[in-house]
């Protein structure tokens, strides 16, 4: 993807459009490779029953590495928990973090459903080119996103304005200190049940408008869904 993928919000429409790949197409380029039974229907339905955003998370999550040598790699569908890195890490160092955040909803016959996947697979590679990361292959992608809620779909709830979060992202894992993009990379979807993202629900917020900071300038990030902006 070119650079001006990031301003053009043309070009950025096009490679989402071409990303639309069924979900039957990608199926399975996740393979479990965990042991976790996750929790019993009883206590899915118990976080269920008193959701709130981003605090309860999923029994797995998807995980695929990339290093300059080997390319994408390793693909699988793990058990979830904590990562381990070195204190070396260039993320922690650089701050070449990228991510993505989309939703899967249960409708009424049971089925379940994102929306548009394909557009946030676009932006999270326009977000990779300005941070000097590799690009995933959006088949791999949208595999992460397909063999996770199909291991975790009883995580769905089934409730009006609730659903499953998604948060696809990607960090760089190389212990390396120096001035370059690193060589190695770790991508991961993790998921979460989640009611309104405010307590109050779908209710008019008040907000507070400041002309003294600024996300975005031009040739800056602002474009990007990177750590650093939020």
């Amino acid at each position: 993807m070119p650079q001006h993928a990031l301003t053009d919000p043309n070009i950025l429409e096009q490679a989402a459009a071409a990303a639309t790949i069924p979900a039957s197409k990608v199926a399975g380029r996740f393979p479990y490779r965990g042991s976790n039974t996750g929790r019993s229907h009883t206590e899915i339905a118990e976080i269920h029953a008193k959701l709130s955003f981003g605090t309860i998370f999923t029994d797995h999550m998807a995980h695929v590495s990339y290093s300059v040598d080997d390319g994408w790699h390793n693909h699988g569908l793990i058990d979830y928990g904590d990562l381990q890195i070195s204190p070396a890490a260039a993320v922690l160092h650089y701050g070449q973090e990228i991510f993505e955040g989309l939703k899967a909803y249960r409708h009424a016959d049971g089925s379940l459903w994102t929306f548009r996947p394909g557009f946030n697979a676009a932006r999270f590679n326009a977000s990779a080119v300005r941070m000097a990361m590799p690009q995933i292959p959006v088949a791999d992608f949208l595999a992460s996103i397909v063999d996770l809620v199909r291991r975790d779909g009883a995580y769905v709830p089934a409730q009006v304005g609730a659903a499953l979060y998604l948060r696809p992202f990607m960090f760089a894992s190389e212990p390396f200190l120096g001035v370059r993009p690193a060589h190695h990379y770790e991508f991961l979807t993790i998921a979460s049940p989640v009611g309104p993202y405010f307590t109050d629900g779908f209710t008019p917020v008040s907000i507070w408008v400041t002309r003294d900071f600024h996300r975005a300038g031009p040739g800056g990030t602002g474009a990007a869904k990177t750590g650093g902006n939020y």
